[in-house]
């Protein structure tokens, strides 16, 4: 088992697709990249902890490569929105692949270097992975507890 690490806005959508994946064994939400250790929901809303709004995806190598997920990642949210994604504006919101390793750095600059020369301004951030904290239970699986669908994202093809 091998994990990624993915932040596309609202992480409850991006969480309901990756779910979805084949190859995907779990998709957790979470915070990452901030100076707070557990921050709750509310600290990283606040804008003043510096976490992003992250899902885990805890998934087979043998059934699908980092490459394919990251390729995903870039259809099922909009990498080229600098503020946030769709209606949820803020710096928790934006566009980020963590990387554990250097193949997973250079994959990701691999990928928006594809995007670009297609026409996409791509502002996605490339960070190193650092310490993940769990989310709250009531944002896990929002979409599937709440019998509703993502109004943020939608999987849109661009490879």
């Amino acid at each position: 088992m091998a994990k990624a690490y993915f932040a596309g806005g609202c992480f409850w959508g991006v969480e309901y697709y990756f779910e979805r994946k084949d190859g995907v064994i779990s998709a957790r939400s979470g915070y990452m990249g901030g100076t707070t250790k557990n921050p709750t929901y509310e600290q990283v809303c606040s804008g003043e902890t510096g976490h992003y709004e992250v899902v885990e995806v805890t998934y087979d190598p043998k059934g699908v490569s980092y490459e394919e997920l990251a390729r995903f990642f870039f259809e099922i949210h909009d990498p080229t929105q600098s503020d946030g994604q769709g209606p949820d504006i803020g710096e928790q919101y934006k566009s980020v692949i963590f990387y554990s390793n250097t193949d997973e750095k250079d994959i990701a600059e691999k990928l928006i270097g594809i995007l670009r020369r297609k026409g996409y301004n791509v502002v996605t951030k490339i960070l190193p992975v650092t310490e993940f904290y769990l989310a709250e239970d009531y944002h896990q699986d929002y979409y599937d507890r709440n019998k509703s669908e993502p109004y943020c994202h939608l999987y849109q093809k661009r490879f």
